[in-house]
């Protein structure tokens, strides 16, 4: 055997846990706001299991929000929309376009290397799929890429916003089970890395196939050219992402300093540019607080959530009833890398976390997996269902900018979600790619 026997016996559930999970999928058929549907169906379980006093409820959800991390959140998500507004995300498309301008498929390369630059600084992909396809999937179609696959294409390569540090989803994974963000965002690096690349081999691979997008023939010394021009130009744009990774990496500051610091220099950059006026502040500071208002219910249940389902032994019976099944060490991750893509695939990824990580994170534990290697897992997993029907959030953003069918661009998107499915595979078994860049005491 791989682990040792388990101790605990088959749980037997009762209505106090089944009468609040039918709740929850009701309340999703029916369209109801997904804090609220979480929140209706802990109170239900709470009260019918009287597993802790609905007058200490208050005070377990306000302990679910009451982290310093968490003030992370709205700040990175401000510094990727006064990124926006100013313009200077059109400098790292500049750069990425001078970067791969030699290559066949030297557009689309850029397209997936700006959704990165983007992705390292907002921590959201939604955002970045409508902030990157607005600037570029006009002019992918103009390359010559079919309009379903440049939408397809941006809605890939804006995954990375949950998937390279600094991601919203791992300050929530790492609130939810306890782990630093910092470290979080280190065991990143390189799992997120390999990913933006798999989505540029893809693009690679599909357009030598079709001819989409040919390559410009252009001197090395007409490559540097061009590349020292974007970078003279644009070089200041580059100051964010230097100051969020060197801050956090380095250990001079937390997510939420860097966050902090990046939203005021991206602030005077955009006053000092002209790009940005008095007048854009209620505007941002309002869509930020919008974004912030769906995440922050969700998280604040979190916790009497995992109380709940702790108390109901859920946990502890479903590794025994995968552990029944199989003890095969491989198997058992690859069951939870399908329960991840299938949850993914019909929900966002915060109340995938805030549901999925108490239950799974015991059976990780059973199996040896690190608790690094398992968070970083779980994000990917999960983003593959943001290119994935039925809800595929990266579809219908792409889909609302440029009115393609949804189902035209997922189809088109199944060459991303394979390659995205093989590295996903690749951090679930092998496990130094997550914990390379960490101190010994996380291995």
């Amino acid at each position: 055997m791989l682990w040792n026997t388990l101790q605990e016996q088959s749980v037997q559930l009762d209505w106090s846990f089944y009468a609040p999970v039918l709740l929850f999928v009701l309340f999703c058929l029916l369209g109801v706001p997904i804090w609220a549907t979480i929140g209706a169906a802990v109170v239900l379980m709470l009260t019918m299991s009287g597993v802790l006093p609905m007058s200490l409820l208050g005070e377990s959800l306000f302990s679910g929000i009451d982290a310093f991390a968490l003030t992370a959140v709205p700040l990175f998500i401000l510094t990727g929309d006064v990124l926006v507004r100013t313009g200077l995300s059109r400098k790292f498309l500049d750069v990425a376009e001078a970067l791969t301008c030699w290559a066949k498929g030297g557009f689309g390369s850029a397209t997936v290397l700006v959704c990165g630059m983007f992705a390292a600084i907002s921590g959201s992909d939604a955002a970045g799929a409508a902030a990157v396809g607005r600037m570029t999937i006009a002019r992918l179609v103009e390359s010559g890429y079919p309009r379903p696959y440049a939408c397809a294409l941006v809605a890939a390569g804006a995954c990375t916003g949950i998937l390279i540090p600094p991601s919203i989803a791992y300050i929530i994974i790492g609130l939810v089970l306890g782990i630093s963000a910092s470290t979080l965002f280190l065991a990143a690096l390189i799992p997120g890395t390999l990913i933006l690349l798999s989505i540029l081999v893809t693009n690679t691979i599909v357009n030598r196939r079709h001819a989409y997008e040919g390559g410009n023939m252009i001197s090395g010394a007409e490559w540097l050219a061009n590349l020292g021009q974007a970078l003279k130009s644009g070089w200041y744009a580059f100051l964010v992402p230097g100051i969020i990774f060197y801050g956090i990496f380095s250990g001079r500051l937390t997510p939420t300093e860097a966050g902090a610091t990046a939203v005021v220099v991206t602030i005077i950059m955009g006053l000092g540019m002209g790009t940005l006026k008095l007048s854009d502040f209620p505007s941002m500071l309002v869509s930020s607080a919008k974004v912030n208002g769906v995440i922050l219910p969700i998280i604040a249940f979190s916790l009497p959530l995992a109380q709940s389902l702790a108390a109901l032994g859920v946990p502890q019976g479903f590794v025994f009833a995968l552990t029944s099944l199989t003890e095969n060490y491989y198997l058992l991750i690859l069951i939870m890398i399908g329960i991840l893509i299938a949850a993914g695939c019909v929900m966002e990824t915060t109340p995938n976390i805030v549901i999925l990580a108490p239950i799974l994170k015991p059976l990780a534990d059973n199996i040896g997996m690190n608790e690094i290697q398992f968070s970083i897992m779980m994000i990917p997993a999960l983003g593959v269902g943001f290119i994935t029907p039925p809800l595929g959030l990266n579809l219908f953003v792409v889909s609302g900018l440029t009115g393609e069918s949804i189902l035209k661009i997922a189809a088109r998107a199944v060459p991303f979600v394979f390659f995205m499915l093989l590295v996903t595979l690749l951090i679930a078994y092998v496990p130094v790619i997550s914990t390379l860049l960490l101190p010994a005491a996380y291995k």
